[in-house]
């Protein structure tokens, strides 16, 4: 799918592209049809030039994060303070900042915006046209979110790294955690022809056929990690080497994370594996 939006719908792509970046951080700006004020989804890097863009969309009411890694909200503060102190609201609340005066709260909040700026699960605003629910989708990391946004006969999904426009995501072993991954991934199929609007990469239209895309690739991940203990691998190294032989060596500490993970899920979830299993 192409990356024409809906008008209400606007990409700031930010200039960090790399292997784990793919094209860049994608920022999404979403203003209700005929809506004074916008919404922030995930601001990226703390890069100058791209805050400036993203401030130029002004007024707004919120910044919101789907998860805590720094490619997607290390610039959320610097931006709250050029957009005038607007809260952000995020999951963790490490990343969370209550904006300081309740007369310019998300209105309606309805728990998404509460005082605290801790996004509940399941919360929904009804924000100057648009009605943004919170999913919690832990697994990429702990306090990983999606966001449905709805306005007039559109639906989209804001997936963060829960689900990328190209590829596969990471589960960031330790704070990633795969069980919870594949819940999170079963929950995304019951949202069909929904378009993702990804934190990196392309648009794709269709969550509940990307999910199901993801959910089969792990399990073909953890029956490859199963053969490969089977056959004797006796530590992270060479699981990693029998499952990802072709790996990119920029990204191998990717590869070795997502790894531990699926170790972890089938010590858990099957009979005691190889003693290298059990150690931290």
């Amino acid at each position: 799918m192409d990356e024409r939006l809906p008008g209400w719908v606007t990409l700031r792509r930010a200039p960090n592209p790399g292997p784990m970046t793919l094209d860049g951080t994608n920022t999404w700006i979403l203003r209700g049809p005929g809506a004074q004020r916008a919404i922030v989804i995930d601001p990226g890097p703390r890069d100058d030039g791209h805050l400036a863009a993203i401030a130029q969309h002004a007024p707004v009411a919120a910044i919101l994060i789907t998860h805590g890694h720094h490619d997607h909200v290390e610039g959320a503060a610097r931006l709250a303070e050029l957009l005038g102190g607007v809260p952000v609201l995020a999951a963790d609340p490490a990343h969370a900042r209550p904006v300081a005066s309740r007369s310019d709260r998300v209105p309606d909040g309805g728990g998404l915006g509460p005082d605290d700026a801790v996004l509940r699960p399941d919360a929904e605003a009804g924000v100057d046209g648009l009605m943004i629910r919170v999913l919690s989708t832990p697994g990429h990391t702990a306090d990983s979110v999606c966001f449905l946004a709805e306005a007039g006969d559109d639906r989209l999904m804001f997936t963060g790294d829960t689900i990328l426009g190209r590829g596969t995501a990471v589960v960031a072993w330790p704070d990633g955690d795969l069980g919870a991954y594949l819940t999170s991934l079963t929950t995304l199929t019951g949202y069909p022809e929904v378009p993702v609007l990804p934190g990196h990469g392309p648009v794709l239209p269709d969550c509940a056929a990307v999910a199901r895309t993801y959910l089969a690739h792990r399990a073909q991940r953890l029956d490859q990690v199963r053969a490969a203990i089977d056959a004797g691998a006796d530590s992270p190294d060479a699981v990693v080497a029998a499952v990802y032989p072709e790996v990119d060596p920029r990204v191998r500490f990717a590869a070795v994370m997502s790894a531990r993970a699926q170790w972890e899920y089938l010590r858990r979830e099957s009979s005691p594996g190889p003693e290298w299993l059990d150690r931290p």
